[in-house]
């Protein structure tokens, strides 16, 4: 019980590490949270500090959920489904204790955790991602899109893994919340679309 607890408290500081607010101060010398959305996540990195921060804070972000997924793995926990810290993580990236509670959108800490657990699951909705990119130039619609490709495989490819389809439900569910303004502003047509596609 108290690895378990330990685990799952590693687990969200791992994903609260706030990726943005770090590249930003230390080489930039901006905290993003002021620019843009105003949102930790890769997205405003892009849109604020240009294309090498914006990779460098995307890949960051997805190995906190790469990383949080083995921990049961790699401390020996075997009892723990790598889905459950990967999960908090997820929770720790959109609500970091290290940034006052404001965080990224879940999409790129999500992705992490489906990277560890089933590889060709994040390969696919990578692409889907980047197709939806390339065809409506809309970041947020994207993400999920992305979403929802990842509860249809897991759905259709994975159906016997009960654990993998609730947690994809739940981590695709926090996707569209945390765009629930992204949504409004697509509705009215006011959401910003990418130049660089």
């Amino acid at each position: 019980m108290a690895e378990t607890v330990l685990l799952c408290i590693l687990a969200y500081l791992i994903g609260s590490i706030p990726s943005g607010l770090i590249v930003g101060k230390v080489f930039y010398k901006k905290d993003i949270r002021q620019y843009g959305s105003g949102n930790l996540g890769g997205t405003n990195t892009f849109r604020t500090l240009g294309v090498k921060a914006g990779i460098a804070v995307t890949l960051a972000d997805i190995l906190k959920g790469t990383l949080a997924a083995s921990l049961p793995a790699l401390l020996g926990v075997a009892e723990i489904n790598a889905l459950i810290p990967g999960m908090i993580a997820v929770i720790g990236h959109m609500y970091p204790v290290f940034a006052g509670f404001r965080g990224g959108k879940a999409v790129a800490t999500s992705g992490g955790v489906l990277l560890f657990y089933v590889p060709i699951m994040f390969l696919v909705i990578f692409a889907m991602f980047f197709i939806s990119l390339f065809l409506t130039k809309y970041v947020s619609l994207s993400s999920m899109v992305a979403g929802i490709s990842a509860v249809t495989y897991s759905i259709l490819v994975e159906p016997r893994d009960i654990p993998l389809i609730i947690i994809v439900i739940i981590l695709t569910t926090f996707v569209f919340y945390r765009h629930r303004e992204n949504i409004k502003r697509i509705l009215n047509k006011t959401e910003p679309k990418i130049k660089w596609l």
